[in-house]
Order: structure tokens, then sequence, then C-alpha cells
């Protein structure tokens, strides 16, 4: 199965929540761990433990484990298989982007099974030039993995290129998102290659009509809870294509623990959440 056709069976099942495992170092003392690789491999532990069972997927933010070295890579080596085959897809955070046979090693890191890291999927930034991901796009359906490009993020930063213009006088969102749209077009019940629109964003670009988001593929939704994303700020933004929604939450959900059934209960809590207000149910 494509990732695609895996991701709208899991959302199915599970709801349309994507739980990010992020070990900053607040979180880990919040949990009462050190920051150090065993804080680290703790913390990793029951995030897995306590959300992967119960959601579509989970999103560890591959900074977080590299920090560490060799060590924490293990950790993250273990997050993602584990969390597999509790169930959930693993999205890794990795927003990589380079040109050419370094491109096309970061997709063999990521998306060839053969890899110790090989995820279902990875974020990737298109800022070289959206041509620049076609050695992770080709590996990602070669594998049926998948890959989510960098398009509206909610970093005040952002707009200074995802606003500007191009040649045809579109912004540079724009155009990552008719990439996407053109990269999905026959795919059904879902396409493999996804956008990054923030779900905190209001207007993504003021005085302009709303981006065509209709890309016949996953919406990775940063934002909801600990950075001001609301369920209802995921309705108004993404009304037409609310079936293609993942919200993502890290700190949030993460504040739940660290006992595993607060976790538990609190990814269940938020999925039931937004199946009403994206209106899935």
């Amino acid at each position: 199965m494509s990732f695609g056709a895996r991701l709208h069976a899991a959302t199915s099942a599970h709801g349309p929540l994507c739980a990010g495992i992020d070990p900053h170092p607040s979180l880990l003392h919040a949990w009462g761990l050190d920051d150090d690789v065993a804080g680290l491999e703790r913390f990793a532990r029951g995030a897995v433990e306590g959300l992967a069972p119960h959601v579509a997927v989970v999103k560890p933010q591959s900074a977080f484990f590299e920090r560490f070295g060799s060590r924490g890579i293990a950790v993250l080596e273990r997050v993602v298989n584990d969390a597999r085959a509790a169930g959930a897809l693993v999205l890794l955070d990795v927003k990589r982007g380079d040109i050419g046979s370094t491109s096309q090693a970061y997709a063999d890191a990521y998306l060839d099974p053969a890899s110790p890291l090989a995820c279902d999927a990875i974020t990737a930034s298109p800022y070289l030039g959206f041509g620049s991901l076609e050695p992770m796009l080709e590996t990602a359906a070669r594998h049926d993995a998948g890959v989510f490009v960098l398009a509206l993020t909610s970093n005040t930063e952002g707009p200074e290129v995802q606003h500007a213009r191009t040649d045809t006088g579109e912004t540079v969102a724009a155009r990552v998102l008719a990439h996407l749209a053109r990269l999905n077009a026959d795919a059904t019940p879902l396409g493999s290659f996804g956008a990054v629109v923030g779900a905190t964003l209001a207007d993504q670009v003021p005085g302009e009509p709303a981006p065509d988001l209709a890309i016949n593929g996953p919406i990775l939704a940063p934002g909801l809870g600990a950075q001001g994303g609301t369920t209802a700020d995921l309705a108004r933004l993404f009304g037409p294509v609310a079936s293609q929604v993942l919200p993502s939450s890290s700190r949030g959900l993460l504040g739940l623990g660290p006992a595993v059934g607060s976790l538990a209960d609190g990814a269940r809590r938020l999925n039931d959440e937004l199946r009403d207000a994206l209106t899935l149910r």
C-alpha cells in the first residue's frame, strides 16, 4: 500500500491526530528526568507506550535525539521501531533539504527500508528549489513512503520566503502547493506527498485569497495546543479539506505525562475533539 493509502486507513481507524515526540529539556525535567541519554530513553519509551497505540501517526523530532550524538540516534531508532510495532505510522520530523547526491543520501537514510532509521514519511524543505527534492520524492514513491513539504509555516520568519513572489506572480507557498497537487493528481484514496501548513496561521497572505490547499494529499498542521492552535482554528482554516488534515500536538500532549495512562487518555480525548471539529464522524 502507498503511504497515502496507509495514512487514510490509519486516520479512519484512530482519528486524525499526529502525536509529536519532542524530548525537549523542559519536558524531561517536567517528567522528573535528567537531561541525559538515560532520561531521553525513559521519556521516549514512555511517550511511545502511551501514545503510539492510540494515534494514527507519531512524529519524533529528530533534533532532540541528535543532540545526544550516536547514543541519541540509537534511542531514535528504537522509537521508530517500537512505534511502528505498536501500530502507528512514523513521520520523522527532520526538515531535510539539499541537492543531488546529498539529497539522495538523506532519502536513503530515512525512506529506504534497508536503513535502521527507515520511517513511513519525513518532513522536507523545498527552499533550494522544489526540484531539489526529487531524490526524496522518487525514493518515497519507490518504497511506498511519504514526504511532507514545508509550505506555510507559522514561524514569524517564514513569510520572508513563503510569501515572496515567483516569476509568474504567485507566492512561493502557492507554487509549492501546486507542485504537490501535481504529484498527487491520480492518487486514491489519498496522495502520499503532503504539505506542512501551520495550525496557528490566521491569514496566510494578507490581502490575498486563501491558498489552494486541495492537493489531494495530507496536510500536516503543527501548532495545536501549546503553540496556540485550537480545534476551532483548524475547522476555520481547513474546512474544505478537513478530511486531509493531520493536526499535530507535541508539548500539549506530552505535558500530560509521565503516566502512560494519562498520555493515552489525552490522545483519545483529543482525537474525539478533532473528529467533532473537523466533522469526521
